[in-house]
């Protein structure tokens, strides 16, 4: 039986309100994809998920890429290569970026493997040995022969027009300088390692469908004068401490689970599971991933615009700080996370952002909300069960305040931003049902 998510006491109002905010932000699907997909099973992936799981490997590999380049960026690009390769000899759908057709009977299995290969050796020099050693690996399940020469050939030859419509998208730019403000609310360097506050270029990079990056960004954090300031300093107060007398063992276990790795990479594994558990074929994979990582790389933009557009301070500042800016919170001095904070502003959540994001692409394309699933991260020895992806998304964004590390007012931000930055991905991106013919 899949155990549904349940939390207790105090934390029940939380899960009301992030699940109200996930069904304001979510779209009913126009199953754009055709009708819902068989729910059937296979003992091989193919070559699309098999690289998608080297490149949550390589992606987190230490020193894998410049830290402030943000690796939704690196996700992108990599699957648009494979989706623009794979399309190019399937046809069928319109192209992200590019529109190159296949020579006669090439092998798309070859393309997406070659075309991952190509961008991945380019983003991330230094896993060029695992990368190249993954794609022998690739070509001895694949096989030999001419038509396997011409996918190789096209899909090395559309990730390079790929890489380069995005070499000039402003990533790779000296990231600013982030001056932190003074006085209650602002923003501060955070114990333990006290880091200069990250990602500050990824709010100038070139959108992948938006509009611009502040197209989205939702109206100012409460006030801290405000009840529900107060009312939410004093939630992650109690629920969000290393020693919480509040938080139950579950709730402890859903803020380590969430914490243990980028969130990013966690949809990616969600995709993977309901790619396989649905029965796609190898175009309608590369379009889910092609979708679901430009969605959460344009939400990586959205996010950090309004991150340092507000600069609000993160609940160990606010906790600890003497001026609180709030006559009805105390400061603790001794007060301590669950988890150590992430090196930027705290509105919007991160996790809720990304998740809610997430949850509403595989919504759309699946036409279902409804899969059940489980992860597990071998870091922490935690295994979690869902029923569905709002589910899950729903409890990623509870776990922040659970580990101490978010406001709930960031969560109901981040879930309302990655409902909005999914919904205008998926409305604008390329049509699946090109009629051009190829």
């Amino acid at each position: 039986m899949i155990k549904r998510f349940a939390l207790f006491g105090v934390a029940a109002a939380l899960t009301a309100s992030l699940a109200m905010t996930a069904a304001a932000g979510a779209r009913p699907s126009k199953r754009r994809h055709g009708a819902v997909l068989a729910h059937t099973a296979s003992n091989q992936p193919d070559q699309v998920i098999q690289w998608n799981q080297e490149l949550q490997k390589v992606l987190v590999a230490p020193g894998a890429q410049p830290g402030s380049i943000h690796p939704t960026r690196t996700l992108a690009i990599t699957q648009i290569a494979v989706y623009d390769a794979v399309n190019g000899i399937v046809g069928g759908g319109a192209p992200f970026v590019v529109d190159l057709h296949a020579p006669r009977s090439a092998s798309a299995e070859a393309a997406a493997a070659a075309a991952a290969r190509t961008a991945l050796d380019a983003l991330l020099p230094s896993q060029h040995e695992a990368v190249d050693a993954f794609f022998g690996e690739s070509l001895a399940q694949i096989g030999s022969g001419e038509h396997v020469d011409r996918g190789v050939r096209f899909g090395e030859e559309v990730a390079n027009a790929v890489l380069a419509a995005r070499a000039n998208d402003g990533a790779n730019a000296t990231p600013p300088l982030f001056e932190p403000g003074t006085g209650p609310g602002e923003y501060q360097l955070t114990p333990p390692k006290f880091l200069p506050a990250g990602f500050t270029q990824t709010q100038h990079v070139t959108p992948f469908v938006l509009q611009n990056a502040s197209q989205f960004r939702p109206p100012a954090p409460p006030a801290l004068t405000s009840a529900q300031y107060a009312s939410d300093f004093k939630e992650v107060h109690s629920l969000g401490e290393l020693n919480s007398a509040t938080r139950t063992p579950e709730q402890t276990a859903i803020g380590r689970f969430w914490g243990a790795a980028p969130v990013w990479v966690v949809w990616n594994q969600v995709a993977d599971k309901a790619g396989v558990g649905f029965g796609n074929s190898l175009e309608q994979n590369a379009r889910l991933f092609a979708q679901l990582d430009t969605t959460l790389a344009d939400g990586a933009i959205a996010l950090y615009d309004a991150k340092y557009a507000y600069h609000r301070w993160r609940p160990i500042t606010a906790i600890t700080a003497s001026e609180q800016g709030n006559e009805n919170t105390t400061a603790d001095p001794k007060w301590l996370p669950l988890a150590n904070t992430a090196n930027d502003p705290s509105y919007p959540g991160a996790h809720a952002e990304f998740s809610q994001a997430a949850a509403t692409v595989l919504r759309d394309f699946f036409g279902t909300d409804v899969f059940p699933f489980s992860l597990t991260n071998e870091t922490v020895g935690i295994t979690r069960t869902f029923d569905g992806f709002s589910a899950a998304s729903n409890e990623a964004s509870a776990s922040r305040i659970f580990a101490g590390q978010h406001f709930l007012y960031d969560e109901t931000a981040g879930q309302a931003l990655g409902g909005q930055v999914a919904g205008f991905a998926v409305e604008n991106s390329p049509d699946p049902q090109d009629n051009r013919g190829r």
